[in-house]
């Protein structure tokens, strides 16, 4: 893992992390599957205009459409849709946490799927779910609201998935077509289910415009873009190292912007989440097989 892959997972962490915040800002004043599927359409547009302005093309293969479809469903419209939903009640900070358990998942599915897993990871496993039921318990002696939370879960479950199937997509080049194409996925699929189910209402404000151009080309398509990149340029098993940082990033964000409060039980959750999280990296990051680094 070279700087460059080094600084770009950082930029990638933070990115990816503050898109809960700016989110929490959208549902508060707009339908959150109608504001969802417009962000996708916008970033899906920009981003295949830049994909043929670089010479990439639609072009993609049989396995490239199909992980491109699997990861436009799962992770923009079920992830992020079903977590724009919660978040109408639940913090930015909490769904955060939730979704930061995504490496977790992926271990834990390595596993039924063959995969073998050092003492290390199996230790880190063990703690990170360990930390998330922490966190749960304190939230739910607090009143949170359970539903909310069950959407996120349910969400997080999708990304994992997306995380497995997008492997598929990023080999042969075309990210930026990728990524934009993925986006319009999401954009329709949503645009369907917004229509169906929604009411349209808009609270205008500076602070619901300036969140949603931001959610829009920040964690929209600048994160995605390098997530895919890096999977292609380091492996997805080294890229998603880089998600031990969402956990504390997330509610720190949160906290920041939104002002969120965090109780004791809350913050120890997030440190042991994140050191679980390292460990099943680590600990897989170990055996899997080195890629040569690519000159840019």
């Amino acid at each position: 893992m070279d700087i460059r892959a080094l600084f770009m997972g950082f930029a990638f962490a933070l990115m990816w992390s503050s898109a809960f915040a700016s989110a929490r800002i959208i549902v508060a004043a707009a339908p959150p599957l109608a504001s969802l599927s417009l962000r996708f359409l916008l970033s899906g547009l920009i981003g295949v205009g830049i994909a043929l302005a670089l010479g990439q093309s639609w072009r993609l293969s049989r396995l490239q459409w199909r992980a491109t479809i699997l990861f436009g469903v799962c992770q923009n419209a079920l992830y992020l849709g079903l977590n724009f939903v919660a978040m109408q009640t639940v913090q930015a900070g909490l769904a955060a946490i939730i979704a930061s358990t995504m490496p977790l998942i992926v271990g834990l599915a390595g596993l039924f799927l063959g995969e073998k897993l050092r003492p290390l990871g199996m230790i880190g496993l063990l703690a990170g779910f360990a930390g998330a039921a922490l966190i749960m318990g304190a939230r739910i002696e607090a009143g949170v609201d359970l539903h909310g939370v069950m959407l996120c879960g349910l969400g997080v479950l999708a990304l994992a998935f997306a995380t497995l199937a997008v492997r598929g997509a990023t080999s042969g080049g075309n990210f930026m077509m990728i990524v934009g194409l993925q986006m319009l996925i999401g954009a329709a699929t949503l645009g369907v289910i917004s229509l169906a189910t929604e009411s349209w209402y808009v609270d205008w404000s500076p602070q619901l415009v300036a969140a949603f151009l931001y959610t829009t080309f920040v964690p929209g398509l600048a994160a995605t873009f390098v997530w895919v990149w890096l999977i292609d340029r380091i492996g997805a098993v080294r890229a998603a190292t880089f998600h031990f940082l969402n956990p504390f990033l997330g509610v720190a964000i949160a906290a920041l912007l939104l002002g969120e409060e965090l109780g004791p039980r809350d913050i120890v959750g997030v440190v042991i989440i994140t050191a679980g999280i390292f460990a099943v990296q680590y600990s897989r990051g170990k055996d899997a097989p080195r890629k040569p680094v690519r000159a840019s």
